[in-house]
């Protein structure tokens, strides 16, 4: 297993995170597949650099899959740690638009609230990946 450190800025997003991590299919799947029920919503990162090598990592790497429910996009999930070993994990969701400077985390408990974060924050991520 490698790990791959990456450095974010923590910013406010619209609140569709929230809605995703909702869905009954979602919470599922990822309790199942990650080991955590995810909390409702995601800490949105804005990458501090733009780094080719990892969104290419991210794309050939060994992701474990949120299949979605009809009218749906895929995601992509990678376990990760937060600071201080904070159990996470990153969502790269396979749309289009998607911007590539930014990752959703995803985690069993209100990441802001248990780190202390406010927008502009930066934060680093350990991505597990194999």
């Amino acid at each position: 297993m490698k790990t791959v450190c990456i450095k974010g800025i923590v910013f406010s997003g619209k609140g569709e995170g929230a809605k995703f991590i909702g869905f009954p299919w979602v919470k599922k799947q990822v309790t199942e597949k990650l080991g955590f029920t995810p909390h409702l919503g995601t800490l949105n990162l804005k990458l501090t650099k733009d780094d080719p090598e990892l969104g290419a990592l991210l794309r050939n790497a060994e992701a474990i899959e949120i299949s979605p429910a009809k009218g749906y996009s895929h995601g992509k999930c990678f376990k990760a740690k937060i600071t201080d070993n904070l159990e996470c994990a990153i969502v790269v969701p396979e749309t289009q638009d998607y911007p590539k400077d930014m990752i959703e985390v995803i985690a069993p408990t209100n990441l802001r609230e248990k780190l202390q974060l406010r927008d502009g924050d930066t934060v680093e991520i350990r991505i597990l990946v194999e």
